[in-house]
């Protein structure tokens, strides 16, 4: 199910399902994000636990996280926006209602990393549409440009993306408003690509999805098999190291998470560059997934090295591969 797509006047949820906004810069962020948001027109809901830090490594205890949720998808908001990311979301899925979401009219929920447990569940359990792209702390910008502004142009509708020029080294800003500072040439790997593909996109944080491979909340055979146009699957790394990257990604193909697979984009990691043993993010990936003959593009716009694509979890989409660049339509 594809929810209404926002516009100016759209009523936009705060929500911390992982970590709080309470240290620097993210705290002086989302304040700054809320009055942008405010003077774009929208009214904005912010969340009980958007400020708080009183659960272990989270905003507050697994149950009041989960709560927070279930009131803002039952609430009459348009959207749905994760504060920001963190490390212990898993821990609300147990509280998650998803049959009273399969129930309530579908609406965009946006979040990145960490929030792979609802983008991704949300859509392969309840068949509703989410947004992986842009937490609500990067909407402080005055002028929205990169990856914030192809998040807020998809939640209004836009079909076209493409990649961006270049990618920002990983480095210490003190000014926690500081502008992106574009300074590393992206070289995208093709691998067996020859033409166009479409399919369904699909996709998250790897470090997130090999958790939910195996619990009760994996439920992507289902959802794949009733795709006969085919799975597209996107994913990028964090914590993980290359040894990680493919031994999860081992770990999703012998779980039967690829079948009927028509494409994989695979993004920058965190432990780009690096190697253990003669592997490195490169073979770790071509490795474990070149044996379905399709079309797998690595090191594109995406993860936790920005500027990062948003992608549209349950769209179909045509991917195109041009001049190092790639380009994404949804239809």
């Amino acid at each position: 199910m594809q929810p209404t797509f926002i516009n100016k006047k759209s009523k936009i949820y705060l929500v911390a399902p992982s970590f709080g906004c309470t240290t620097s810069p993210y705290v002086e962020r989302l304040h700054k994000a809320i009055e942008q948001l405010k003077s774009l027109g929208h009214e904005v809901v912010v969340g009980p636990n958007c400020f708080l830090a009183e659960g272990k490594c989270a905003s507050n205890t697994p149950e009041l996280r989960a709560k927070e949720f279930m009131d803002a998808y039952s609430s009459d908001a348009d959207c749905i926006l994760s504060v920001g990311g963190g490390e212990v979301m898993y821990e609300i899925l147990d509280y998650i209602d998803f049959e009273q979401i399969k129930k309530l009219p579908p609406k965009w929920f946006v979040g990145f990393s960490d929030n792979t447990n609802l983008t991704f569940t949300l859509t392969t359990l309840c068949d509703v549409e989410t947004v992986y792209g842009a937490c609500a702390g990067h909407f402080h910008f005055k002028k929205y440009t990169y990856d914030v502004l192809d998040t807020y142009e998809m939640l209004k509708g836009k079909k076209e993306f493409k990649g961006y020029p270049k990618y920002e080294s990983p480095q210490e800003k003190l000014d926690p408003f500081a502008n992106y500072n574009l300074d590393t040439k992206k070289v995208i790997t093709p691998y067996n690509y020859k033409e166009p593909f479409k399919g369904t996109i699909l996709g998250g944080n790897l470090d997130i999805m090999q958790l939910l491979c195996g619990t009760p909340f994996d439920k992507v055979k289902e959802y794949t098999s009733k795709h006969a146009e085919g799975i597209i699957f996107y994913l990028e790394a964090c914590d993980l190291n290359v040894v990680g990257i493919k031994r999860a990604l081992l770990q999703l193909k012998r779980s039967g998470w690829f079948q009927n697979i028509k494409g994989f984009l695979v993004g920058r990691p965190l432990c780009i560059g690096t190697e253990f043993a003669g592997v490195d993010h490169f073979n770790a990936v071509i490795d474990v997934l070149s044996e379905y003959n399709v079309p797998i593009l690595l090191d594109i716009d995406l993860g936790h090295i920005a500027p990062t694509l948003p992608f549209r979890n349950g769209a179909y989409a045509t991917v195109e591969y041009k001049k190092n660049n790639i380009f994404i339509t949804y239809e």
